[in-house]
């Protein structure tokens, strides 16, 4: 049962400001030693961006009955772990883009040295900051998005689709690397949120496992949609890579309709999958209301 008086829009924006403030506190100043590292670890994290990631683990936490305080290191962990991951990305070596979030990439604004460390230093901000809440399952959280971000999680995605740039893929290999380069990072995301509570029943994590799988396949999904369709001062990066990067994609593997009805598809299979859970659920089923009916 849904709580008819729950307002997404409302709900999303007091959590975005709110994990902007707690990320702002977490990141050292830009005026702590070494300067321009700080600087640098700044630019790329604060700001910007939607918070997905962030809403995510809120939402699990809310599902599981725990606080957004207990789950605020989780939150900031998840949204710096991203962050690293977009600085890399963005590099010549990489996916080589000079536009994120409407702004010149890390490795423009300052350079290529400065931006693969802030990559390496927030990765590592982002365990310290779990590690630090010495929480009953801060160990299980530390263990969920290591798996997210190492070779079979992000890491292993990006490598796969830097191998893949050129080859037409199977829908089967291409759902594959996108589990690891974007569902696996959105996974721990949503059970993050649930581990904030002290004790989560294995019913809720297979739960949030299914969703969070729908989702992140959903994600890429519209992502690849976007790409397509959306110009860059829309995406705040550059429009139509994956095309002249001859990638794989949802879109030059299905056609552009058939993409869209994907996505309908992923968002009636996550409302049916949380049609058991109370209004507790409300803000995961806004998250994927939000995700799936990005505008394309």
């Amino acid at each position: 049962m849904t709580n008819p008086a729950f307002v997404f829009d409302h709900w999303a924006a007091a959590h975005q400001q709110h994990v902007e403030q707690v990320l702002a506190r977490i990141v050292p100043d830009e005026q702590a030693l070494p300067e321009r590292l700080h600087q640098a670890m700044r630019y790329a994290v604060l700001g910007g961006g939607k918070r997905v990631r962030a809403l995510l683990t809120y939402a699990g936490a809310e599902l599981a009955g725990s606080s957004r305080m207990a789950a605020d290191a989780s939150a900031a962990a998840v949204e710096l772990i991203h962050a690293f991951s977009l600085v890399h990305d963005d590099m010549p070596c990489m996916d080589d883009d000079d536009l994120r979030r409407g702004k010149p990439s890390c490795h423009k604004q300052y350079d290529d040295a400065t931006a693969l460390l802030v990559g390496d230093a927030l990765q590592s901000l982002a365990f310290e900051c779990i590690a630090e809440t010495q929480a009953p399952q801060a160990l299980k959280q530390v263990q969920v998005l290591a798996q997210a971000t190492g070779s079979r999680g992000m890491c292993g995605g990006q490598s796969v689709d830097l191998q893949s740039t050129g080859k037409r893929l199977s829908r089967h290999e291409l759902e594959t690397m996108h589990q690891y380069k974007t569902g696996a990072l959105i996974r721990a995301a949503t059970l993050l949120g649930a581990y904030a509570a002290p004790q989560t029943p294995p019913a809720l994590i297979h739960a949030l496992e299914h969703y969070s799988q729908h989702m992140g396949l959903a994600f890429q999904v519209v992502d690849d949609i976007l790409d397509a369709t959306a110009d860059t001062q829309t995406l705040g990066k550059t429009a139509g890579k994956d095309a002249l990067q001859e990638k794989s994609t949802y879109v030059s593997l299905l056609g552009l309709e058939e993409a869209k009805v994907l996505v309908n598809t992923l968002y009636e299979q996550t409302m049916q999958l949380l049609s058991g859970f109370d209004c507790k659920a409300d803000p995961l089923r806004g998250i994927a209301k939000f995700i799936c009916e990005r505008p394309f």
